[in-house]
């Protein structure tokens, strides 16, 4: 499997691309559900809410952006409606962070 990191804002807005965790990222999970993502390329690190740990988890390059909010709905309560525009944000965070790309076709 190859991943690309996403450059491009319009690709990234995509919401029918589906996201893949970088496979060298760590997630060190902590107390409380919060986590830290560790990318060893980078070293850059990134600290994250129990929200961010479950998105990140469902990155698997199967599911779209919609459906990795779908299910962020579907486990935890009272997600307000800007959930998906969140969701985006963060995933375009992590894009450009190296920590996120989209599987080639081919």
């Amino acid at each position: 499997m190859t991943v690309a990191k996403e450059k491009t804002k319009k690709s990234v807005q995509g919401k029918a691309k589906k996201p893949i965790g970088n496979p060298t990222v760590v997630l060190r999970e902590e107390f409380d559900d919060w986590a830290i993502l560790f990318n060893p390329d980078t070293a850059d690190a990134v600290g994250t809410n129990p929200v961010g740990v479950a998105v990140w988890k469902l990155m698997d390059g199967r599911r779209t952006v919609n459906e990795i909010v779908a299910e962020i709905k579907d486990q935890f309560a009272e997600v307000p409606d800007a959930a998906a525009k969140d969701v985006l944000a963060f995933i375009k965070d992590l894009s450009q962070r190296g920590f996120v790309g989209y599987e080639l076709k081919g």
